[in-house]
């Protein structure tokens, strides 16, 4: 992980993004609530536009398209930048994938919930790996983290916040699979005491298992959707309160790109090009807010 890194002093939330945060919190305890990843403020702009009532971003998805790869490799203020492109670009709330907090320490925590609120996120998902693969910070560690980032989103003027608290149990595949639904419950308790409003649980998708965890978590729970798994329907019976799909919509939009780019160079044929959104129309998401 990262060494902690420094990052301006931001001003407080504004009145806009109070609106959209308590507009998040309710938004969150409505039924199933669907939230497509986005990368950028054009992708998040195409989201908007096909009736998504919120935004959140994938850090992967943010990180290529900068340049790097998932993992923390943007420092704070790159991905509260990246944010405040997308809450520009965008009327609903947008919560936005902070990894883990770009630093350690529950100072760090607080200082990029700081950054976030200054950029305008109505909430932020903060992870509990100290790094990709695991290890996970403890328990009571990631709780005074989550404490910090509650702690310095009210002192910021949004007490809104939405924090959604991911841990990573499931998707690096920690301890013994016949533990893992009694280590993630343990955790939902902590981060729940802490101020955590969510629980996010990647790597997770089996229903029997979901619905155990759903009936016993003192937290919503939001699960990780994609190709080949349950679909919102199946995952909203067994509990699950929001559903998120990652990385998975940069991955298609990368995916139609290599495909229609190959087709070019190699056939001479524009064929993977057919059924785009016109130009207008893309560009007229963008040009209307700037």
């Amino acid at each position: 992980m990262p060494e902690p890194q420094p990052s301006a002093t931001p001003s407080a939330a504004s009145a806009a993004t109070v609106e959209k945060a308590r507009l998040l919190r309710k938004l969150s305890g409505e039924g199933v609530f669907v939230l497509p990843n986005a990368w950028d403020a054009g992708s998040a702009a195409v989201i908007s536009s096909a009736g998504a009532a919120a935004i959140a971003t994938t850090s992967g998805g943010v990180s290529w398209s900068a340049g790097r790869g998932d993992g923390q490799q943007l420092t704070r203020d790159q991905m509260a930048e990246a944010a405040r492109r997308v809450v520009d670009a965008v009327p609903v709330p947008v919560t936005v994938d902070a990894e883990g907090g770009y630093g350690p320490a529950p100072e760090d925590v607080a200082a990029t919930v700081r950054a976030l609120v200054a950029a305008g996120a109505a909430g932020v998902n903060l992870e509990d790996s100290r790094a990709p693969g695991g290890p996970l910070f403890g328990v009571a560690e990631h709780a005074a983290r989550l404490g910090a980032a509650r702690t310095a989103a009210a002192a910021a003027g949004l007490p809104d916040l939405v924090v959604n608290a991911r841990t990573d149990v499931f998707l690096f595949g920690i301890g013994a699979p016949e533990g893992r639904l009694d280590a993630v419950l343990a955790r939902a308790e902590a981060y729940a005491a802490a101020g955590a409003d969510g629980l996010f649980v990647p790597g997770l998708l089996d229903l029997e298992v979901l619905r155990e965890l759903c009936a016993a978590s003192p937290l919503p729970v939001n699960a990780m959707a994609g190709a080949g798994g349950p679909t919102v329907a199946e995952l909203a019976a067994a509990g699950v309160r929001r559903v998120s799909v990652g990385t998975a919509l940069a991955q298609a939009a990368y995916t139609a790109a290599h495909r229609a780019a190959a087709e070019i160079l190699g056939e001479g044929t524009f064929a993977s090009l057919a059924g785009a959104l016109d130009f207008g129309t893309v560009d007229s998401l963008l040009s209307r807010r700037s």
